[in-house]
């Protein structure tokens, strides 16, 4: 009996082994219809030339730079100023805190780099907002912001709704 199924699981191992595989026939059929492939497209000869476009040269007529500002994010939030001067419709925020004593160190740091740090505190959110620079035209503050984003890449634009 014990011989009888190993020469039975011997016999299906090596139906298995030989008919995976790959017959050269196969191959050879591959290779003769590539072959036929090639010889019918072959006869073209445009493959060969290569196709040039020529350069049409034009005057610049419009060589003014538009700056689309209409794409500038600005965060609109009700803030009232708890140190500083006063602001201005936009400003450039490089610092958020939930604690006052945080806006402060930033604000101080600022000031002594010779900016005008304000600190606003939003109620709603419960932050402190540490303002570089603000302004009255959004064009500037967008400039302004730019700079900052040097030193401070998280820099952004605030809208301060009355």
């Amino acid at each position: 009996m014990k011989k009888t199924m190993f020469l039975c699981a011997g016999l299906c191992l090596a139906l298995t082994l030989t008919s995976c595989k790959p017959k050269e026939s196969a191959y050879k059929k591959a290779y003769e219809k590539a072959k036929n492939q090639e010889t019918t497209q072959g006869d073209d000869s445009s493959w060969d030339t290569p196709t040039v476009t020529p350069i049409v040269t034009a005057p610049v007529t419009d060589n003014r730079v538009v700056d689309n500002l209409d794409n500038v994010s600005v965060r609109q939030e009700k803030v009232t100023i708890v140190n500083g001067a006063g602001l201005q419709d936009f400003s450039v925020v490089v610092g958020s805190f939930s604690l006052k004593a945080n806006a402060e160190g930033l604000q101080s740091k600022l000031k002594s780099e010779g900016y005008d740090a304000q600190i606003a505190y939003n109620a709603d959110r419960n932050m402190y907002r540490v303002i570089a620079s603000t302004f009255a035209d959004k064009s500037q503050a967008v400039q302004s912001r730019e700079k900052f984003r040097m030193t401070y890449p998280d820099a952004w634009l605030l809208y301060n709704v009355r």
